[in-house]
């Protein structure tokens, strides 16, 4: 039996086709989430995040690859959590990410959702850290997309 999902909603003062570029566009996504990428945006191509550009095989989602694929719609991805978790989470990737983009009137409506968490208390730290760096990873795309706002 596995943790609960983890999962967030958005509202995102953006179109649903910008968003989408966000999340599947390797410069784009340097400017909110991790300081270099390699994203193939196709179904199974590369969906790696380098947030130590000095050293990819730290502190990175590199051999992740794309499990779904929606133009505009579903991203889905394997995850791998940072170097403390790496023994618990990332041989092979344990966890996805799922992003659904879905417009509402001028703004896009996006959800996150993190899955395939496993159990133990070595897994319920992993979740939280994720919690919590996730709500960041929102704040941070929120705070690109407006950037005049205080």
């Amino acid at each position: 039996m596995e943790m609960s999902e983890l999962r967030y909603d958005a509202t995102l003062p953006a179109g649903i086709e910008a968003l989408w570029c966000e999340w599947t566009d390797h410069e784009k996504i340097t400017k909110w989430f991790s300081p270099e990428a390699n994203i193939e945006p196709c179904l199974d191509g590369a969906y790696e995040l380098f947030f130590d550009p000095s050293n990819h095989d730290s502190m990175s989602t590199k051999g992740c690859r794309i499990t779904k694929f929606e133009p505009c719609a579903l991203l889905a991805f394997q995850w791998k959590g940072p170097d403390q978790y790496a023994q618990l989470m990332n041989t092979p990737p344990k966890t996805q990410v799922e992003v659904t983009l879905t417009p509402k009137d001028e703004t896009t409506v996006m959800t996150i959702t993190h899955t395939g968490w496993g159990e133990g208390s070595d897994w319920e730290e992993a979740r939280g850290w994720h919690d919590r760096a996730w709500k960041g990873v929102i704040a941070d795309l929120k705070g690109h997309l407006t950037p005049n706002q205080p």
